[in-house]
């Protein structure tokens, strides 16, 4: 870098020399040539023969005085008026207009290297663009965080960012072996084992059996009243049919989240299935893991967390172009400017209306947290690829701007990508 500014300023000089040199170097030859006008010249010897006549007596010393300041009025006049005065006046232009360019170039050269040249500037202005970032460059940069991991293997936080980015991307074998590295870093932390569980379950088909269990377990046991920990216990019991244990993990959670609430009215709508599937003494056709999950991504909220939370709807006039293998992608952003997500969640499309909270755990790029934001939109899209890229025809809705930390978010997916 400080060979890079060195070479600039070399050429910053070079250009001001080539500008300058030869508007200060006329003026150096206006001021020779204004030295040795004829105006002067007659001037001098009209001086001189004024003194002369005052040294012989022939006039007094006022006519002297009075003499020699006519010629220096004469002379005045016809500086300003001649084309020597001119070049005075050039020569003094030249002067102004040399210091302004030694003081515009270099600041304009910095302005226009900060707009254009300046790589990072560059991404900014294209960022307040509202280019949109593609697939692939998130891929690129998270394929980028897993290289930089292999020369840093002891970097706990950048496992666990980059599992949860894989995660985001659907890339679940690869998440699970991220939360396999920051797990053997990172000891005894509920958040983590039970983000790592849920990953390993998506990996065996939503299974929680074996070692996700285990996981579970070992969260439960260093805090026994982790949300996240409590659902995937309940969703494993009931997997394994043992609905007693699966009424109690589930009631414990109802016990854990506010009254009247979003996560209220799940938890409670799980118990009465499984309830009724005590009853029968047969588990549900399908496994009731859907509100587990959603009531996962509530567990690290909190209301100083900067976690947004809220509903997405499909509009009726739109339900016809909804397939039930679409992907949902919930996420927020900035409201002008770059389209990176702050934080995101992707659920397939059988899932809607959906409930959902959004906070820092979902961010895909290191030191960017969407508690930091000081505004973002919510938006959901339908994607028919599965893709990150917004493509025609995929469906979506988005919400006013909000602050994080924002409650009751309502989001309906009315419009279409053309």
């Amino acid at each position: 870098m400080f060979l890079f500014w060195s070479i600039a300023a070399l050429l910053v000089l070079a250009t001001l020399a080539a500008l300058t040199w030869p508007l200060l170097r006329r003026s150096a030859a206006d001021n020779a040539l204004d030295a040795d006008s004829a105006a002067i010249a007659v001037f001098r010897d009209q001086k001189r023969a004024l003194d002369a006549e005052y040294a012989a007596g022939a006039i007094t010393v006022e006519e002297r005085n009075a003499g020699t300041n006519e010629l220096t009025r004469r002379l005045a006049e016809e500086a300003l008026h001649s084309p020597g005065g001119d070049r005075l006046r050039r020569s003094r232009q030249s002067w102004l207009v040399a210091l302004a360019l030694f003081v515009l170039i270099p600041s304009g050269a910095f302005i226009i290297y900060q707009r254009l040249g300046n790589p990072a500037a560059a991404a900014v202005a294209e960022v307040a663009a509202g280019h949109d970032v593609s697939e692939q460059q998130v891929l690129a940069m998270v394929d980028g965080l897993a290289q930089k991991l292999k020369q840093r293997p002891d970097d706990a936080e950048g496992w666990v960012l980059l599992a949860r980015s894989y995660q985001a991307l659907g890339r679940f074998s690869q998440s699970a072996d991220a939360y396999a590295h920051a797990e053997a870093l990172v000891h005894d932390d509920p958040n983590l084992l039970a983000d790592y569980a849920d990953v390993l379950a998506m990996t065996q088909g939503k299974r929680l059996v074996g070692k996700p269990q285990a996981l579970v377990e070992r969260a439960l046991a260093i805090d026994s009243n982790h949300r996240k920990a409590l659902a995937l216990a309940g969703t494993a019991a009931l997997q394994a049919q043992d609905f007693a244990a699966s009424l109690g993990y589930w009631r414990r959670l109802a016990a854990q989240v506010p009254p009247d609430s979003d996560e209220a009215r799940q938890v409670a709508a799980v118990i009465a299935e499984v309830e009724t599937a005590q009853r029968e003494g047969k588990a549900p056709l399908q496994p009731v893991d859907k509100p587990a999950q959603q009531t996962a991504q509530r567990a690290a909220a909190s209301p100083t967390s900067g976690a947004i939370s809220g509903r997405v709807d499909l509009a009726p006039a739109l339900a016809s172009k909804v397939a039930l293998n679409d992907t949902v992608f919930i996420f927020a952003r900035a409201p002008e400017g770059s389209r990176m997500p702050l934080a995101v969640l992707r659920v397939p499309a059988k899932e809607l209306p959906k409930s959902f909270a959004l906070d820092d755990s979902m961010g895909m790029a290191p030191g960017v947290k969407l508690s930091n934001a000081p505004a973002v939109v919510v938006e959901a899209r339908i994607s028919k690829t599965g893709g990150a890229t917004p493509q025609p025809g995929d469906l979506y809705g988005r919400s006013a701007t909000i602050k994080p930390g924002a409650a009751g978010v309502n989001i309906i997916i009315d419009q279409v990508v053309q």
